[in-house]
């Protein structure tokens, strides 16, 4: 009989040891359960808010340039918001200044006008929020932690070379807008190419806008006095499509050399239908992915370029095939 009570006993002792390791493990699940709930909630990202703001949303090239730029920002986690100050500087300097105040951490910024896009600069210095400039430069390139763009330049001669290879002599329309670098810079390099040859002449220069609707009207009051001319260079696409558009409906497009600088869709599809003759490709895909790269990185701490170009590429009907027609590089 005691050596049954002795075997009672210690088999008891066994399920009570086995209950306390029962009740140890369990108890080390959820303290391990609720340090890693901890480290979570330390860990949790939460999100920066960014801005952004472009000249105009009436431009299709900024809209996908905004998306590539979007998607960079989304995949780190943040927040990036955007205004359309719809080619008024002083409404941009409002717009920035209201996202300032929004709490925005940093700027991607497409000035209307590079100069008297200054008190937005200051606004930003004040704050103490770095400014990612893209497209087209800002003067105050000091204020600037990078500036990504095309190589407009190089854009505008690719235009003139290709104009000077199809024609021996031309008269020449150009399309313009000065408070913008990035046209006025494809408008130098376009003229710097065709300087010191005769034969070719420019009869006509005027701003417009950077826009179809403008540019098309600048046109039509030109050709009211019947002047015959050659080439059109539009300093993007839709100021060369405006100025064919006007062409078009005075009925003197015939024989004229069509450039614009972009590379859209809608110029694409007109080169293939041979009423353009071609344009210096962007792709606003990659300036948007390097703007927001570049500006992680520094945001990382890292040192990133104060200036960075990407090439362009003449597209004309000769190349088209290498090209989407209907999309943007």
């Amino acid at each position: 009989m005691e050596g049954r009570w002795e075997s009672v006993a210690k088999y008891n002792k066994i399920l009570t040891g086995l209950a306390m390791t029962v009740f140890l493990a369990v108890l080390l699940i959820r303290l391990s359960a609720m340090l890693s709930q901890d480290s979570d909630v330390s860990s949790e990202h939460n999100p920066r808010l960014f801005g952004s703001t472009y000249m105009t949303r009436n431009n299709p090239f900024f809209d996908v340039l905004h998306e590539s730029l979007e998607e960079v920002v989304e995949e780190n986690g943040d927040i990036l918001i955007t205004r359309d100050p719809l080619q008024n500087q002083e409404k941009q300097n409002e717009q920035i200044m209201d996202m300032i105040n929004e709490g925005i951490e940093l700027l991607f910024i497409n000035p209307v006008d590079w100069e008297a896009a200054q008190p937005a600069v200051e606004a930003c210095k004040k704050a103490g929020v770095p400014i990612i400039n893209i497209d087209t430069k800002l003067k105050d390139q000091d204020a600037v932690v990078s500036c990504i763009e095309t190589d407009n330049y190089q854009a505008g001669q690719e235009c003139a070379i290709d104009m000077m290879k199809r024609l021996d002599a031309a008269r020449i329309v150009i399309l313009d807008n000065p408070i913008q670098t990035s046209i006025s810079d494809r408008v130098q390099g376009f003229l710097d190419t065709i300087e010191g040859h005769d034969k070719y002449e420019v009869i006509f220069q005027e701003a417009g806008a950077g826009e179809l609707e403008v540019s098309a009207e600048v046109i039509a009051g030109f050709l009211k006095n019947n002047e015959e001319f050659d080439v059109l260079f539009g300093g993007n696409d839709p100021s060369a499509l405006g100025g064919l558009s006007s062409l078009q409906q005075y009925k003197k497009d015939e024989g004229v050399l069509i450039y614009g600088v972009d590379g859209s869709p809608d110029f694409k599809v007109m080169l293939e239908m041979g009423f353009v003759t071609g344009t210096s490709c962007q792709s606003p895909k990659s300036l948007g992915r390097t703007a927001g790269e570049t500006a992680y990185r520094y945001l990382n701490g890292e040192k990133v370029p104060k200036y960075i170009s990407l090439p362009s590429r003449l597209i004309t009907k000769e190349n088209l095939n290498e090209y989407e027609i209907n999309g943007w590089q």
